[in-house]
């Protein structure tokens, strides 16, 4: 017996040896095949780059995965406690795998086998790190075991801390939210530290899961999952009984946070700022590099700017008439359902979608869209209201098969089932609207850094996203002016020199071209100041033809206006196109006394450390960093932005342009009671209306006209379309700042000079007007003209208008 004994026990602790060795050998071959866990140390997940405006407002988020890196210092300890509870309650005591843990879910998986339940698991966060980063998510023993292994690895490698660091920023919650910090704002729209003891638990309950815990489509289920894991943080001591039972008390409170932007009306702009990070760093370090990017967007002008341009392009819109419903549908149904499908326009919140349900001769009943609940359906409110005749006076002329008809009845322009937008009134009517067919650009701008303050690329980003006040080539027309008269000043001409305003035809080989001045008439010899006032084409091309395109084009491109200018003439009066940020840039430089400015949307990129890795703002400044006060100066920022205009040059234009509002074709502005320098701009056939203008401490830009351009209407120009959209922004922005004069360059002579003839004149007397000069210049000594024949024509074998003769006449000396 002994011997049999010694015999069996022999072959047991063979037969032990040599499973041993088999797992240790297998052990060993999984071992060499197991990924280096010291990738941990270096983990950068991809996390989402976040747009403020200038004031720290969220304007967008850009990400593949939404996730928020947050230091588990950051976590709340009560957060911590809800993924303890729900994942790993001894994970601070276990070395990796919770041997008591593992032996209950082998117990249970040996109860359930061949039940056909699903084997349960009994992974550690540490495990769970393991699984998530280093290896597959098969459900297979091999893959258990090695995670098992890593796990202990990682556990002598790293802290617990920083374990659960890796783990809450890693997992999946759902809805797109990667992390602890992307879920408590995608769920709650809340900071992790403002989350409930229930919030924190419905979070904690999402990783096993999120599917089978959606909080709408599987809501009980959801809070039943909640209630167990607030169960399990008052067993382990987390939270009183007291205070368990009251969050699970509490419904889940899920408020899903939008997406896109954020800042009212800044679409466009995040949109330009997405297209910039992409140019300078690339798609990944956009979705993935956890940006931080400040913006230059002040969002009260932006909705100023917004409101001004929309309200414009209406009143326009208008005028031309109805052109009819969005769409007609079926009611004889639920209307409400049929209506829904209809996307409205998500970015004008003032407007709603409504069905016509009844046209009659006083007005319309109609049915309101329902509004969406959280989980996104349908509400099954049904709201009726009505627009009465009255406020929808405009399309009592609507458009049919081309023309504008007059309508006696608001049922002769609408049926049943079409489909409108209509604004509410101040009671509980509303008033029809209708999305404008002509569209444009606004840009605002600081001139003396170029910070771009807000931006407005069309009627509505919801309606096409393309940007027409960066991504739009128009032709700006008379705006160009003030480039060919500033090239001018700088090169020897004056505020009073004298052009013929008069007939010319320029012949260029086998080409016969005749430019007109805008009311058809010449007012023969006038002042440089009066040409710019008055917007003279003929002037302009005159004395662009006396100085030579060459030097407009340089200057055009100095400017910024465009890249390569063609030297030709019909160039000088605005024919090349360029863009409504080019052209705010371009104005920018005169408001800034000359210099250089660069247009930026951004005015700081921080990386996901903090790191500052573009800045806008480029100005040196020695002495800024002291450790303490010694009786030194205060330091200075030194500006090393290029000198691309004469700043006498630069006061004398701006003065000039001053006298377009005060005089010329832009008086609408005067009631804004400012300094304010501009020029109108319209184009041939009216098919673009310009205005840009600045005060000593703003510039803003904006043209009208149609994506596909046509004529605006005869008589359109910049001054009666575009300049009232300009003080309708600057009444609101200008409210509550100083006024302030264009400063006058040193040196400068102010001399009074007769309007007419630029020469000099008594101050005070009639029709005189103080002019700048440069030093060493001044108003002429005789009567010069510049484009007059010494023949007496106009300088190219043309006979001179009567009025010019007499204005000669009467002005006296030589000819030129």
């Amino acid at each position: 017996m002994i011997r049999l004994i010694g015999y069996f026990f022999g072959i047991g602790t063979t037969l032990a040896l040599v499973v041993a060795a088999g797992v240790a050998l297998y052990l060993g071959q999984l071992t060499k095949e197991l990924p280096d866990y010291e990738v941990l140390a270096k983990y950068e997940p991809p996390v989402t780059t976040r747009v403020h405006a200038s004031d720290g407002a969220l304007m967008g988020e850009f990400a593949r995965e939404r996730r928020l890196y947050l230091p588990i210092q950051a976590v709340p300890d009560r957060v911590k406690a809800a993924f303890l509870s729900a994942e790993d309650k001894n994970f601070y005591n276990h070395p990796g795998i919770d041997v008591t843990g593992l032996g209950r879910a082998v117990l249970t998986n040996f109860q359930n086998f061949g039940s056909g339940r699903r084997q349960v698991g009994a992974s550690t966060i540490t495990q769970q790190v393991a699984k998530n980063f280093l290896l597959s998510s098969d459900q297979t023993y091999e893959r258990k075991i090695k995670e098992m292994v890593l796990a202990f690895r990682i556990e002598q490698a790293y802290s617990k801390d920083r374990i659960l660091e890796l783990y809450v920023n890693e997992i999946f919650f759902g809805l797109g939210a990667y992390g602890i910090a992307g879920a408590a704002l995608t769920y709650f729209d809340k900071s992790v530290n403002e989350l409930t003891v229930a919030e924190a638990a419905y979070l904690a309950a999402l990783p096993k899961g999120p599917s089978n815990y959606h909080p709408f489509k599987y809501a009980d289920r959801a809070i039943e999952r909640r209630n167990w894991v607030i169960d399990q943080m008052v067993t382990n001591g987390y939270v009183s009984r007291d205070e368990g039972d009251k969050a699970k008390a509490s419904p889940l409170g899920v408020t899903p946070r939008r997406t896109g932007t954020y800042v009212f009306a800044g679409e466009y702009f995040t949109e330009e700022v997405r297209r910039e990070l992409i140019a300078r760093y690339g798609q990944d370090a956009l979705y993935e590099g956890g940006l931080s990017v400040r913006t230059t967007l002040d969002p009260k002008l932006q909705a100023m700017a917004r409101k001004a341009m929309q309200s414009g392009l209406e009143k326009y819109d208008r005028l031309r008439g109805y052109r009819g419903p969005v769409k007609n549908i079926d009611i004889s149904g639920d209307w409400g359902t049929a209506l829904g499908e209809v996307k409205a326009l998500d970015d004008i919140p003032e407007w709603r979608l409504a069905v016509v349900l009844d046209s009659s001769k006083t007005g319309l009943e109609i049915g309101l869209q329902p509004k969406r609940e959280i989980s996104g359906a349908l509400s099954k409110d049904r709201e009726t209201s009505t627009v009465s005749k009255d406020d929808m006076s405009f399309a009592m002329r609507y458009v049919a098969d081309g023309k504008r008809v007059k309508a006696n009845s608001p049922s002769e322009v609408l049926k049943s089932g079409d489909v409108i937008y209509v604004e509410k009134n101040e009671g509980d009517s509303y008033a029809l609207r209708q999305v404008p067919e002509v569209s444009g650009g606004l840009v605002a701008m600081d001139p003396h850094t170029g910070r771009v303050l807000a931006m407005v690329g069309g009627f509505s980003y919801s309606q096409s996203e393309f940007n027409r006040a960066t991504q739009a080539m128009r032709q700006p027309g008379s705006a160009f002016k003030p480039f060919v008269y500033a090239a001018a000043l700088d090169n020897g001409y004056t505020p009073a020199s004298v052009i013929m305003d008069g007939p010319i035809t320029i012949q260029s080989g086998n080409t016969t071209w005749t430019p007109k001045n805008y009311d058809g008439k010449a007012a023969g010899p006038s002042t440089l100041r009066a040409g710019i006032e008055r917007s003279r084409n003929l002037m302009t091309v005159r004395l662009a033809n006396d100085m030579g395109m060459k030097t407009v084009a340089e200057y055009a491109e100095r400017f910024g206006v465009y890249d390569k200018l063609a030297p030709y003439l019909p160039m000088a009066l605005g024919a090349g196109e360029t863009t409504v940020m080019r052209m705010v840039s371009a104005y920018a430089v005169m408001a800034n006394g000359g210099r250089q400015i660069k247009p930026s949307l951004i005015d700081r990129i921080q990386d996901r450390y903090g790191k500052t890795v573009f800045k806008h703002d480029e100005r040196g400044c020695e002495g800024c960093v002291a450790t303490e006060w010694a009786n030194q100066p205060e330091p200075e920022l030194v500006d090393n932005s290029e000198q691309v205009l004469d700043p006498m040059t630069a006061y004398q234009i701006t003065s000039m342009l001053e006298g377009v509002v005060l005089r010329g074709t832009a008086t609408t502005l005067l009631s804004l009671n400012r300094p304010i320098a501009g020029k109108t701009g319209t184009t041939n056939d009216e098919k673009d209306a310009w205005f840009v203008g600045y005060t000593p401490n703003l510039v803003v830009g904006l043209y009208m006209g149609y994506d596909k351009p046509q004529g605006l209407g005869k008589g359109t120009t910049g001054g009666g379309l575009a300049a009232p959209v300009f003080k309708d922004f600057m009444t609101v922005a200008l409210e509550g700042t100083p006024k302030s004069d264009f400063v006058v360059p040193a040196g400068m002579k102010l001399i009074s000079i007769d309007r007419k003839t630029g020469m000099q004149a008594a101050e005070g007397a009639p029709g005189t007007i103080m002019e700048a000069f440069k030093p060493g210049t001044g108003p002429a000594d005789s009567y010069w003209v510049i484009g007059m024949g010494e023949d007496g024509t106009n300088g190219y074998g043309e006979a001179l208008s009567p009025q010019a003769s007499k204005a000669i006449s009467e002005g006296g000396g030589g000819l030129y």
